[in-house]
C-alpha cells in the first residue's frame, strides 16, 4: 500500500501542472507565475476534480445525507426486531448486534463529522471573506477519504466471501475487539472496520488543520477576532479538539490491529489491559461528543438571533464557554469508566469535572433563551427547528448531569438511559440543528425555496418522534433494561413498542426531508430578493446573504447567464 500511494504521488507530480490553481471565489486569473486558470469542467468529471469548498461542501452534504438514510435503516430494522422480546424479524442476534455496531459508526463517524464539514466548507470561506480554503487541494483529499473509509466499515453487509459485518459495538472494547477466543469476532470483516475508521479520521484531522489555517491567516482584515462570527469560533473549537483527540483514536486503532493480527498483546489478557483501550478511547471519544455538539451550536447561535430580531445576547460569553467547553472536555473521559473499579479518589475528581462542563452548556442555553426574550419571534422552519434544539438539548443535558454522578451512574450505567441520554443530544439536538442550518441556507445554495408546508410537517414528525422515542428509551433504563441486547424480559414490551411507534415517526419525517429538498432543489420557487429572509429590517444581515445579493446582481446583470449552478454561483434568479 505504501508503494501503491508513493506511485500515485510520483504519478501525480509529473501529470499535475500545481501552479495552476488560483483559490479565486468564482472566475479565473493570471496569478504571478504566469499560468492561467482554467474554467472548471462540466459534469460528472468536475464533482470528481473540484477543489472549490463550494463544491466539496456540497459534497460533503450528499455523502453525510447517504450515511444518514442508511444509519437510520439500520436503526428501523434493530426497532422493528425490538417491538417482541424474542428475534423474531431479524432471525438471529448475531445480525442484530451487526446493525447496532454498524449504525453506531456509521451516525458519529459517517453522518455526524462530514455534515459538520458540509456547512464549514461550504460558509467559512464566506463569512470570513476569503478566496476559498487555505489548502484547497487536502481540502478535497480530506473528502475523498471517506467514500472508500464508508465502503470498508461496511465491508461486511456486501457479499464478500468469508467477510461478515463487526458486532463489536461502536466502542470496540477488548477483548471481544481483539479477537480472542473462538467466536466470530476474529473474522476480517472487523479489521476492514477500523481501517475505515482509521480513514475517517485521518479525513477530519487533515480538515482541521485546513479550518485551523483558514481562519487565522484567510480572514479579511476587516475580519477581526473581535467580530468574527459564532460559527466560525465553533468550528475553530472543534478543529482544535479535533486535532487532539483523533490521533489518539487512530493510535489506538493501530495497537489494537496489532493485536488482532501481529500477536502483541497492548490490550489483551496476558501482557495487556483491556482497560487501557477504554482510557483511549474514551479520552477520544468524550471529546467527540462536543467535536459534533459545538458547530451545531454555533449555528443555532448564529440562526436563532435572525428570527428572534435581536442579535445574539451575550455574544463573548458565548464564546468563552465554548472555549471552556473545549478545554474541559478532555478532563471528563473517565466518567465512562465508573463501573471499571478504578480508584474512588479519580472517580470523584472525574465527577467534579463532568458536573462543571454542564456549566458552560448552560450559559449558552440561557443566552439562547434570553435572546428570544422580548424578541419578534418568526416560527420559520429554521427558527422551530432552533427552538426544538434548545428543548431537546435542555433534556440531554439534566439527564447527563444524573449520569456524572457516581452513584447514580453505577445503578444506571449500561442501562437504556445512556442510550436515551445521548440520543436526545445526537438526534434531537445535533440533528435539529443540522435541518435549521439546511432550511435557513437553502436558499442561499440553490436560489430555490424549499415547501415550507413540508418542512413544518418534518419538524413536528421529528420532534413528537424524537420525544416518544428516547424518552421511552429513559423509562427503560430507570426499569433495568440493559442496552445492546436483542432480547428482553416481557414487562419491557410496551416501552420498546412505544420506541418503535416514535422510531416510526422520525422515518417518515425523514422522508418527507428528503423529498422536500430534492423536489424543492429541482423545482422550487426561485428566491426574488438578495435578501431573502429580510434580514435588513432588524440590522441582522450577515457576510453570506451579502455574497449571495453580489452574485445574484451579477447573475441578473448578465441576462442570468452566470454561474449555471446556483448551488456554487450562489443563487441566480432569472426573475421567474
Amino acid at each position: 500500500m505504501g508503494a501503491f500511494l508513493v506511485g500515485v504521488a510520483v504519478f501525480l507530480a509529473r501529470v499535475e501542472d500545481w501552479r495552476s490553481y488560483t483559490p479565486l471565489g468564482a472566475g479565473g486569473a493570471v496569478g504571478d507565475s504566469g499560468y492561467v486558470h482554467r474554467e472548471k469542467p462540466a459534469g460528472f468529471i468536475r464533482w470528481l476534480t473540484t477543489v472549490d469548498h463550494k463544491d466539496i461542501g456540497l459534497l460533503y452534504g450528499l455523502y453525510g445525507t447517504i450515511a444518514f438514510l442508511v444509519g437510520g435503516l439500520m436503526v428501523m430494522l434493530m426497532r422493528a426486531e425490538l417491538t417482541t422480546p424474542e428475534t423474531e424479524v431479524l432471525g438471529s442476534a448475531t445480525f442484530y448486534n451487526s446493525l447496532m455496531t454498524s449504525h453506531g459508526i456509521t451516525m458519529l463517524f459517517l453522518f455526524g463529522t462530514p455534515i459538520i464539514a458540509a456547512f464549514a466548507n461550504y460558509l467559512i470561506p464566506l463569512l470570513i471573506d476569503a478566496d476559498d480554503m487555505a489548502f484547497p487541494r487536502i481540502n478535497a483529499i480530506a473528502f475523498w477519504l471517506l467514500p472508500p473509509g464508508a465502503l470498508l466499515i461496511w465491508a461486511g453487509f456486501f457479499p464478500l466471501p468469508d467477510v461478515i459485518p463487526a458486532q463489536t459495538g461502536w466502542t470496540m472494547y477488548p477483548p471481544i475487539s481483539a479477537g480472542v477466543g473462538n467466536g466470530n469476532q476474529a473474522n476480517v470483516g472487523v479489521d476492514l472496520m477500523m481501517l475505515g475508521l482509521h480513514l475517517t479520521g485521518v479525513s477530519a484531522t487533515m480538515g482541521a488543520i485546513n479550518f485551523i489555517t483558514t481562519i487565522f491567516t484567510e480572514r479579511d482584515e476587516r475580519v477581526t477576532w473581535a467580530n468574527l462570527d459564532i460559527f466560525s469560533w465553533t468550528i475553530l473549537t472543534q478543529s482544535g479538539l479535533i486535532l487532539f483527540a483523533f490521533p489518539l483514536l487512530g493510535s489506538a486503532l493501530v495497537m489494537l490491529l496489532l493485536d488482532r493480527n501481529f500477536g502483541t498483546t497492548f490490550f489483551t489478557v496476558g501482557g495487556g489491559d483491556p482497560i487501557l483501550w477504554q482510557h483511549l478511547f474514551w479520552f477520544f471519544g468524550h471529546p467527540e461528543v462536543y467535536i459534533l455538539v459545538l458547530p451545531p451550536m454555533g449555528i443555532v447561535s448564529y440562526v436563532l438571533p435572525r428570527f428572534a430580531g435581536r442579535k445574539l445576547f451575550g455574544f463573548k460569553f458565548v464564546v468563552y464557554s465554548t472555549l471552556a467547553i473545549g478545554v474541559l472536555s478532555f478532563g471528563v473521559w473517565a466518567h465512562h469508566m465508573f463501573a471499571t473499579g478504578i480508584d474512588p479518589r479519580l472517580r470523584a475528581s472525574f465527577m467534579a469535572v463532568s458536573l462543571a462542563i454542564a456549566i458552560p452548556s448552560a450559559v449558552k442555553t440561557f443566552n439562547w433563551m434570553t435572546t428570544m426574550w422580548n424578541g419578534k419571534l418568526r416560527l420559520t422552519a429554521p427558527m422551530l427547528f432552533c427552538i426544538g434544539f434548545v428543548s431537546n438539548f435542555i433534556i440531554g443535558g439534566v439527564t447527563g448531569v444524573f449520569l456524572a454522578s457516581v452513584p447514580v451512574d453505577l445503578v444506571l450505567h449500561d442501562t437504556y438511559y445512556v442510550v436515551g441520554h445521548f440520543h436526545y443530544i445526537v438526534m434531537g439536538a445535533i440533528a435539529f440543528a443540522g435541518f435549521a442550518g439546511i432550511y435557513y441556507w437553502f436558499p442561499l445554495v440553490t436560489g430555490r425555496w424549499y415547501q415550507r408546508r413540508l418542512a413544518k410537517i418534518h419538524f413536528w414528525l421529528f420532534m413528537a418522534g424524537t420525544n416518544v422515542t428516547f424518552f421511552a428509551m429513559v423509562l427503560l433504563g430507570y426499569g433495568g433494561m440493559p442496552r445492546r441486547y436483542a432480547t428482553y424480559l416481557p414487562q419491557f414490551a410496551t416501552l420498546h413498542q412505544i420506541a418503535s411507534l416514535g422510531a416510526l415517526m422520525l422515518f417518515v419525517g425523514g422522508i418527507v426531508w428528503v423529498y422536500n429538498l430534492g423536489i424543492s432543489w429541482m423545482e422550487g420557487p426561485r428566491v426574488q430578493s438578495g435578501d431573502p429572509w429580510r434580514l435588513s429590517e432588524n440590522d441582522l444581515n450577515t457576510a453570506e446573504w451579502d455574497w449571495f445579493d453580489r452574485r445574484r446582481e451579477t447573475a441578473v446583470a448578465d441576462g442570468g447567464r452566470g454561474d449555471d449552478d446556483p448551488a456554487t454561483g450562489g443563487g441566480r434568479d432569472d426573475g421567474n
